[in-house]
């Protein structure tokens, strides 16, 4: 997690790496060498450890926060999902580094030290609906969270918490058990809280700089709040009210949510809490991770937070190693072009000339119909036929026309050509020409017409029209072969 990122952007790194700093004297193992280990290996493993896991999650969003907020990035309110609200108090300045690391340190640690034996699931259930089945379990099961009209979260023993879970499969309800070490915000976390309170009581709290919507009430948090000691150790306990807190931002008039952790979790929250709005553009919601490669997701959804009218410091985003300025291209009408023109590739059968396509015969007619283009970038050798300033194809394309002709209908010989005017090429798109082969007389010869309509004039493997154009008479070449 976060290893992309760490490698593309140094304002991320340094800010990571400084996190990890003030975290590994309160840990077991640096915290960078667990998140950096082999997958597979011992040190991988505790990445799974309450007290690693949490660590990791203050370390990776505080960095991200601190890249976007160089990209010009600015938050007007925070709210902060379990531990992801000690992020949101750092960040907003009730707590400095240090301490913020502390007290991130301490619930980890606390809460590994519970013993195990709990469990927690994720119900297609209103909150409502779960609280009516919960009262026969006492104080083995409590709601853990609230993210959506239909999303809850419960935690406890495991047995109550299974039972629960088996009522709401049974009506053919989603219930989706959750990969926890522990039964997190529920009676089971109630042993380490004194000792967390304690904690807390030894550091320095300040009034927030950024509003900080608390997931605790639902409410934005006054400034006694986040800096009570009391606060936190309820914070740990008590449901998550991510719903609650996702409308009263909106009730509030904010309209875009950016959410920075390890996946679109909170994202799809957000849409489920606010579906009208979600749907009809208004509000938008977008994650800066959950891509198959970090910095992609990230800037994504940078761009789409910009396009919805937030400020962001382009410069700034560009600023990293390797980025650099170009001119936009011009308008079409500047005639200038950007790119390099590659010659088309006429197809080539073996027994075939690449002046003209496949022959078609016409239906009761006994007449057959080849067709083809003749293009300077199909055929770069025309470029070298120029008279008076102008492409023009030269006799032996006709006479390659009527050869290919006649090898299609069985005729080896061309008897005679008549070329009743130039054919000029009129830019690199070049002409469409039709070569119609007539029936056979008596003695096997075949009368032959060529076409090459005028630009905008008809193509394709029909005859032109009848009516006479209104420019001048298209170009005809009059071949008779004999077998």
């Amino acid at each position: 997690m976060g290893a992309e990122l760490r490698a593309a952007f140094p304002v991320f790194a340094a800010a990571f790496d400084e996190a990890c700093r003030h975290l590994d004297d309160r840990l077991p193992r640096p915290l960078g060498v667990v998140l950096s280990a082999e997958p597979g290996s011992p040190e991988a493993a505790l990445v799974d450890r309450t007290d690693f896991a949490q660590a990791g999650l203050f370390a990776f969003e505080v960095a991200l926060f601190r890249l976007l907020e160089s990209w010009g990035v600015r938050a007007d309110r925070l709210v902060g999902h379990s531990v992801g609200e000690l992020a949101a108090a750092h960040v907003a300045g009730v707590l400095d580094l240090p301490d913020a690391a502390t007290l991130v340190a301490a619930r980890g640690r606390l809460m590994q030290a519970l013993p195990g034996g709990g469990a927690m699931v994720a119900l297609d259930a209103t909150e409502e609906e779960v609280l009516s089945r919960l009262d026969e379990f006492g104080s083995r099961v409590a709601i853990a969270s609230v993210n959506g009209p239909r999303s809850v979260v419960i935690s406890g023993a495991e047995t109550a918490v299974r039972a629960v879970a088996a009522g709401f499969e049974a009506e053919g309800r989603r219930a989706v058990p959750l990969r926890v070490s522990h039964a997190f915000h529920s009676p089971l976390v109630e042993p380490m809280l004194d000792a967390f309170r304690r904690a807390a009581e030894e550091l320095d709290f300040r009034p927030p700089r950024i509003p900080v919507v608390s997931t605790v009430t639902g409410r934005p948090t006054q400034a006694a709040d986040l800096c009570s000691p009391e606060y936190w150790a309820r914070h740990a306990r008590l449901p998550v009210r991510f719903a609650d807190a996702v409308h009263r931002l909106a009730a509030d008039g904010v309209s875009a949510f950016l959410e920075l952790g390890p996946g679109p979790v909170l994202t799809a929250a957000v849409a489920d809490c606010l579906p009208g709005a979600a749907t009809n553009g208004s509000v938008l919601a977008v994650a800066t991770r959950g891509g198959a490669y970090e910095p992609e997701t990230l800037l994504s959804a940078v761009a789409r937070l910009h396009v919805a009218g937030a400020a962001v410091d382009r410069k700034a985003v560009y600023a990293r190693p390797g980025a650099r300025r170009v001119d936009l291209p011009t308008y079409a009408f500047q005639r200038q072009r950007y790119w390099l023109d590659e010659p088309l590739q006429a197809p080539e059968a073996p027994d075939a000339q690449p002046l003209l396509g496949p022959a078609f015969p016409v239906p009761d007619t006994g007449r057959t119909v080849l067709t083809g283009l003749l293009s300077r970038a199909a055929h770069p050798w025309l470029a070298d036929h120029v008279v008076a300033g102008r492409v023009i194809a030269p006799a032996t394309v006709f006479v390659e026309l009527a050869v290919r002709a006649g090898d299609e209908v069985g005729c080896d010989t061309v008897d005679e050509l008549v070329v009743l005017s130039p054919l000029a090429l009129p830019g690199a798109a070049g002409v469409r020409v039709q070569v119609v082969v007539g029936t056979p007389d008596d003695s096997g010869r075949r009368g032959r017409g060529g076409n090459a309509p005028p630009p905008g004039g008809a193509r394709g493997g029909a005859p032109p029209p009848r009516a006479p154009p209104a420019g001048p008479p298209p170009r005809r070449v009059r071949l008779r072969t004999r077998s």
